[in-house]
């Protein structure tokens, strides 16, 4: 009933409903003044645009919508409509503009989306259960609209696709465990700036200190070389510290393989930390660490001139393999091997079931009668030449570079009239499930329900929401939605300077990305509100982050959740990753800052700036000034001003925090916002932004939905996310209403017909 009185008109004072002329007198009092055909502003000429039709230009009336929303328009120092007036209309643009969109529902049309180098690697891990190194294989992706899985961006060129080809033989050799591979090296570095005074993982036993543990692919029953090199100065060749005797374990799958003892008086040679020993084929826990020593403290810091040196490993190298005795049996040949011929006749039948059953999962779709010829091709030639395993590696081989498993192709169906839109089929709402949830391909119980036409059913399809949100695999929900929206991926590549943070090391550039992994993952393991990201007043430390935040009685290098009773650190913005992703270098930059709020919570970038506007000054000439003195200097030109009075307020009020997020008392962390809210501090921001509830909460679902889709979110997308966030709000706006609200919405479940 709200929905069809607003889009009849304003309901007025006296209880009648008011015509959409009265929208048109408010646009002509305070909008049309700017924007009209003569003066052009902004190139919005809202004395043409028609109001009491709205959805006959919609892009033009959603932007609209949008500034009045968050009260942008029109500008300070110019007549503003009372709260009544802008909330009326917003109301009757909402409500007219959600109404056609029912009536005449747009989903947009995604073309075919490659997959990117983060779905390739989990596609083959969930196809063959074979963890691979993605970034040796493939080139990095391209992004668009803030993510890597723009299916518009996401381009093939020819190098791209010889990259394809000679991953799809690597995987398939090591998958099958094929008996012609050559020896090779797989280095294991660890950053030459990590403290290892510590265990640094729980893959390390009880009583170690520093060292590593990593997870490698052993493809054949054979023998391996582990070296263990030292960690370098500065120099990579001086091995410096180990003045006293240190032992040194090699472990495999946490087993003590080899005990060094390396150090003591006179130089340090690692040229003889290796072992050689016969492994089986599978994967398996490699580890190199120091036993701690109880007596001394260890880790300690050396120095030499003006170079500092941590005591520690360097790398450790895996090399085979040598001497191999057979494939073994691995988790990965029993995923593929899904059958065995017991007598030569019985080859043709196990092969053509082996390459279907990879084939369906590969292409996650059934496999039609009439392509089995041309996907058994390659397995005959190999059988000829090689044998039956050489011949479904071939044909495996072949399956990995086909267009059906590298692209996410939907088809339009026969007989839909040009233009108009459809419900994708099940298989391909199946496919775009997954890679939402999951960033890899769906698995047999998602599969098998598309396959009976299941999925569609309302309730089932909530079942398989709340199974898969359950799934360790939706941890890529963090890893790559997050990552990439709070730009919290950049932290691997941040290089503060020593000179401004000579604390800064790599044990704390781990603590700090590890701290926001764990944040967010209890957002959504524990299905909080979204709000939580702002308010929410626990956070997890390990010793480490602690001692950066100021934080006592946190001991030891295990993360733990710990309840925060400082406000200012509490939720996202008190979290140093953040704030270490949105300074630079040197010093902390509330214009960064300012606009990553203003782009990333509230949905209202700036304009980027105009050419041939001069950067902030950093030479002598301003080195005694504060950083508030600096930008008002900056801000002095009118073209910087129009933009940074939106954007300084907001970074000023994260003043207190310091390049790498921490605390520093005395700052002034003042600012008034162009509405003349005023806002003091980070406790002040938070709750702007809370007060704002309504812009964070519709900015957030339209980059869920952004990355949920592939593509950008379009005008004729808003009613969706408008009815996703309403749908939500009853409860709380929890991360489950608005994944399911997303998996239900019109451009998730719909398509539109070439």
């Amino acid at each position: 009933m709200l929905l069809a009185a607003a889009t009849a008109g304003i309901v007025a004072a006296g209880g009648q409903t008011a015509p959409p002329t009265v929208q048109r007198a408010t646009l002509d009092k305070y909008c049309v003044t700017c924007h009209n055909a003569r003066l052009r502003t902004a190139s919005l000429l809202l004395d043409e645009a028609d109001v009491d039709r709205p959805e006959t230009s919609a892009a033009i009336w959603e932007k609209v919508l949008h500034k009045l929303r968050a009260r942008e328009m029109p500008p300070a120092g110019v007549p503003h409509p009372d709260d009544a007036t802008y909330s009326a209309l917003v109301a009757y643009l909402e409500a007219t503009l959600d109404a056609a969109a029912a009536a005449h529902p747009n989903p947009g049309r995604p073309g075919a989306y490659r997959l990117n180098r983060f779905q390739y690697a989990n596609a083959v891990r969930d196809l063959l259960g074979l963890e691979i190194d993605a970034a040796s294989l493939l080139p990095a992706d391209d992004s668009g609209y803030g993510f890597d899985n723009i299916g518009d961006v996401l381009t093939v060129s020819p190098v791209l696709l010889e990259k394809y080809l000679s991953a799809a033989a690597a995987i398939s050799r090591q998958a099958i465990g094929d008996a012609s591979l050559a020896p090779t090296s797989t280095e294991f570095p660890v950053p030459p700036a990590t403290v290892q005074s510590e265990r640094e993982s729980r893959d390390l036993p009880i009583g170690s200190r520093g060292g590593i543990a990593v997870r490698h692919h052993f493809p054949l029953d054979a023998e391996y070389v582990i070296k263990v090199r030292l960690q370098r100065g500065k120099d990579a060749t001086t091995i410096v510290g180990m003045s006293e005797p240190r032992r040194l374990d090699v472990r495999l799958d946490g087993r003590r393989v080899k005990q060094f003892i390396v150090g003591g008086p006179g130089p340090v040679n690692d040229d003889g930390l290796e072992v050689r020993l016969t492994v089986p084929a599978g994967s398996h826990l490699v580890a190199a660490t120091f036993v701690k020593d109880t007596v001394k403290p260890e880790g300690v810091l050396y120095t030499a001139g003006d170079q500092a040196f941590f005591e520690g490993v360097g790398t450790v190298s895996v090399a085979g393999p040598y001497n191999a005795t057979g494939p073994g049996d691995t988790a990965t040949r029993r995923k593929v091997f899904v059958c065995r011929p017991q007598r030569p006749s019985d080859e043709d039948a196990c092969a053509t079931t082996i390459v279907t059953t990879l084939a369906r999962r590969a292409y996650r779709r059934p496999i039609a009668n009439g392509e089995i010829p041309s996907l058994m091709m390659p397995y005959r030639s190999g059988r000829e030449h090689g044998g039956f395993e050489s011949g479904i590696r071939l044909a495996l081989q072949r399956i990995l570079v086909s267009p059906d498993f590298l692209f996410r192709v939907e088809v339009d169906p026969a007989g839909v009239a040009p233009g108009s839109p459809y419900r994708v089929s099940d298989i391909e709402l199946a496919s775009r499930l997954s890679f939402f949830l999951w960033s890899s391909g769906p698995d047999d119980e998602l599969l098998g329900l598309a396959e009976r036409g299941q999925l569609h059913d309302g309730p089932v399809l909530d079942r398989q929401v709340t199974r898969m949100l359950a799934d360790p695999r939706a941890g890529t929900l963090v890893s790559n939605f997050v990552g990439q929206w709070l730009y919290l991926r950049n932290m691997e590549s941040v290089l503060p300077d020593p000179s401004a943070f000579p604390d800064f090391d790599e044990n704390l550039r781990a603590a700090l990305e590890r701290e926001t992994d764990l944040f967010f993952s209890s957002m959504i393991t524990e299905d909080r509100s979204l709000l939580d990201l702002l308010r929410a007043d626990y956070t997890f430390l390990n010793e480490r982050l602690a001692r950066h935040y100021g934080i006592p009685g946190i001991h030891g290098t295990e993360f733990r959740r710990v309840t925060l009773t400082d406000e200012a650190r509490t939720g996202l913005l008190g979290k140093g990753s953040v704030l270490t992703v949105t300074s630079y270098p040197n010093r902390t930059s509330p214009t960064l800052r300012g606009k990553f709020i203003l782009e990333n919570l509230l949905g209202s970038p700036p304009p980027p700036p105009p050419p041939n506007v001069p950067s902030l000054k950093d030479d002598k000439d301003v080195s005694q000034l504060t950083m508030r003195q600096r930008m008002e200097l900056h801000r002095a030109s009118p073209v910087c001003a129009s933009c940074h009075v939106r954007m300084d307020p907001l970074g000023f009020a994260l003043e207190n925090f310091d390049g790498l997020g921490r605390w520093r008392a005395g700052v002034d962390a003042s600012g008034v916002l162009p509405d003349g809210t005023k806002i003091d501090g980070p406790v002040g921001l938070r709750n702007v932004l809370l007060a704002r509830k309504d812009q964070f909460v519709e900015t957030t679902t339209e980059r869920l939905l952004t990355y949920a889709l592939g593509r950008g979110v379009e005008a004729y997308d808003m009613p969706a996310v408008r009815t996703i966030v309403r749908e939500a709000a009853p409860y709380d706006y929890r991360w489950s209403s608005l994944i399911t609200g997303i998996v239900h919405s019109v451009p998730f479940q719909m398509r539109r017909a070439h």
